[in-house]
């Protein structure tokens, strides 16, 4: 089993260019956004412990080589005491190999192959995480683009009143008064519109931060044709049965849950009685060795060994017992773990469906509001043109119809976000 995650780079400079879709949005995310970079590295620490677990079924090798001085009566070649100075050198080898742990080092391995798969998950999530913060942030500038259109349009209807008034006060027919408010109203407008950029700048702002852009200068997004048709939400119990099998989070504490039957089974392992296997060869040289040179001495010296080691635990204090006792207590944390998460992905569901409901028949009664402001709208401005209504009808239904195109975006893409968040769940693509 092997895993290969590919860091997140930081040193590609973003084209703003054209306008970005949110699948580049999200795909720019994936690479540079700062807490994915972090749960990557976290990926990549676990690989590495799985690899030492898998390698530790090797024996381990070491070599040594030590230099001794002796002064005065010391212990000589010859295996006799000698008095005077002496030195000697030796050189060793050996090797060392578990042959049987109880079974600690196959359940090390196998938990270090969970903990890869579980932080795999929590890479994912955080993934997911993004993205939905992404597509948030995305319909947030949607919003906000549309409310902007609304402001210019409300502009150019008082800017055409603001001109008729001038022209029917220049031949009588309008008061200094009426075209006062008019242009009063205008202004209004305008304060409106620059508002309205104010916040299509901050939310593209929010975007930009959102993305890690050390600059967000010349940055904007697609506007997607946005449909309603063929939207459906279907019911909480039946969301969160698709999402139990496919949300990461719920994959992560499931695969924890299975690491801790691993350790219990290391704790349980102290139990059994431990063999190893070792080996070596090694000689010597003696200075004071009846002449012989060093050559001929490391030859003449040469010895080698091996042998078996057994440990049997008789009483270890109790420290193995508390050991599983532990892992067994972790076992019914992480079970708790685990129900917390699938509580808490039950809540998200209830209350993205919920929101979603809601959103529809925002979005189905604010339709009919903007279209009966329509309608009433333009009625008004027919009678206000021929005279029969006043400054003040007119400006109160340009007023009402603003605010029901308002309501009506932001109802449409609010229940945009929601039924797309409501198919994430069920694994659907987060996307317009």
């Amino acid at each position: 089993m092997a895993f290969a995650v590919q860091a997140p780079a930081d040193t590609t400079l973003p084209d703003f260019t054209h306008p970005w879709t949110l699948a580049e949005c999200t795909a720019w995310a994936m690479d540079h956004n700062l807490t994915v970079a972090q749960q990557v590295n976290s990926v990549e620490g676990r690989e590495i412990d799985r690899n030492t677990a898998h390698m530790s079924w090797l024996p381990g090798v070491s070599a040594s080589a030590s230099e001794n001085f002796s002064f005065g009566r010391g212990l000589g070649g010859d295996n006799t005491y000698e008095k005077g100075n002496s030195s000697s050198t030796s050189f060793s080898i050996g090797a060392n190999m578990n042959l049987f742990d109880g079974g600690a080092t196959y359940n090390q391995i196998r938990l270090s192959d969970l903990n890869l798969e579980a932080a795999l998950a929590d890479l994912e999530k955080a993934r997911d995480d993004i993205r939905v913060s992404v597509a948030q942030a995305y319909v947030q500038i949607l919003y906000n683009y549309e409310i902007r259109d609304v402001a210019r349009q409300q502009i150019a209807i008082d800017s055409l009143q603001v001109e008729r008034l001038e022209r029917m006060f220049e031949s009588g027919r309008s008061s200094a008064a009426e075209v006062s408010q008019q242009k009063a109203s205008l202004a209004q407008s305008r304060v409106t519109l620059v508002q309205a950029e104010n916040n299509v700048r901050a939310s593209l702002l929010d975007l930009a931060q959102l993305l890690e852009f050390g600059s967000w200068d010349g940055f904007t997004i697609v506007r997607p044709q946005v449909s309603m048709e063929g939207v459906f939400i279907g019911t909480p119990d039946d969301i969160y049965a698709q999402a139990l099998g496919i949300r990461p989070a719920i994959r992560a504490e499931e695969l924890r849950l299975k690491g801790t039957e691993r350790s219990i089974a290391i704790a349980r392992s102290n139990y059994f009685p431990s063999l190893s296997i070792s080996g070596g060869s090694g000689t010597n040289y003696y200075s004071n060795y009846g002449g012989k040179g060093f050559w001929d001495q490391l030859k003449s010296n040469f010895s080698s060994y091996v042998g078996l080691s057994l440990s049997i635990p008789i009483f270890t204090k109790f420290s193995t017992r508390n050991q599983v006792r532990s892992a067994k207590l972790n076992q019914v944390n992480q079970e708790i773990a685990l129900r917390r998460v699938k509580q808490n992905l039950y809540k998200e569901i209830q209350q993205a469906w919920n929101s979603a409901e809601a959103a529809r028949a925002k979005w189905e009664a604010s339709q009919l509001a903007a279209a009966a402001a329509q309608d009433s709208f333009t009625l008004v401005q027919a009678k206000y043109e021929n005279g029969k209504a006043t400054v003040t009808e007119f400006n109160e239904s340009r007023n009402q119809l603003l605010k029901t195109r308002s309501d009506a975006v932001q109802a449409t893409y609010e229940y945009l976000f929601q039924t797309r968040l409501v198919d994430f769940y069920r694994g659907g693509r987060l996307d317009f």
